[in-house]
């Protein structure tokens, strides 16, 4: 009774209010961090190597070669990757593209999943290999194969022919080139039987790629400045 009266007052002790639960507020996910093109350059090469350093202990190949040519519109070629075998070289450019990759020999330009053109990369890499015959002139006459190796991002479109082990010009998935390159070394040797090149020479072709390599920082940039405004 008297408790009721004092509170009647004013003076006794707040009725306990129920404490209302803050919501629990959830941590957000963390982003995914982007990858930035130039590493995943690195990447594509890091894995191009692990196939290069599969092939037969007689190849020897050089990356990232910029050489000089006077018909490039920079005045250079760039070339990603020269394999020195028995039988040949083998001239690779990496691709570095997501989506269905349409073209044929021929066709001036390819499609990327239908939205977007790329110069066909077979005659870009023509270019490569008559820029690396005139830096090798002293050791003609020597075979040359061109390779495009996509990364598996992609899937093909192309003209059939380009995917068969009889043809020069070959376009390949990263994950199988030392495979198409073993296959192809195969085929060489059953039709010419003995190596066209001996190991001397596979050594001395090599040394030329290198000592006409350009390693100049300010022209590599400005290559790729002038490659990319086109």
């Amino acid at each position: 009774m008297l408790s009721k009266l004092l509170r009647a007052l004013g003076l006794g002790p707040k009725p306990a209010q129920a404490t209302q639960k803050k919501p629990a507020i959830r941590p957000r996910a963390a982003a995914k961090p982007k990858v930035a093109p130039e590493r995943i350059g690195e990447l594509g090469e890091h894995k191009i190597n692990i196939q290069l350093d599969q092939l037969p202990k007689e190849c020897r190949y050089a990356s990232d070669l910029m050489v000089r040519n006077p018909k490039s519109r920079t005045g250079y070629s760039q070339i990603d990757h020269a394999v020195v075998s028995p039988y040949g070289i083998f001239v690779i450019e990496t691709k570095n593209y997501n989506g269905e990759i349409r073209g044929g020999r021929d066709d001036r330009q390819w499609t990327v999943s239908g939205r977007f053109k790329m110069y066909n990369p077979l005659k870009q890499n023509y270019g490569h290999i008559k820029a690396l015959e005139q830096v090798l002139s002293a050791h003609a006459p020597l075979t040359f194969i061109s390779m495009v190796s996509f990364t598996m991002r992609c899937r093909f479109g192309i003209d059939p022919t380009l995917r068969k082990i009889e043809s020069d010009e070959l376009v390949v998935y990263d994950v199988e080139l030392s495979e198409f390159i073993h296959r192809k070394l195969l085929r060489m040797k059953a039709i010419h039987g003995e190596p066209l090149l001996n190991e001397a020479r596979i050594a001395a072709i090599r040394e030329t790629m290198m000592q006409a390599n350009i390693v100049d920082p300010a022209l590599r940039a400005e290559h790729v400045r002038q490659a990319k405004e086109r």
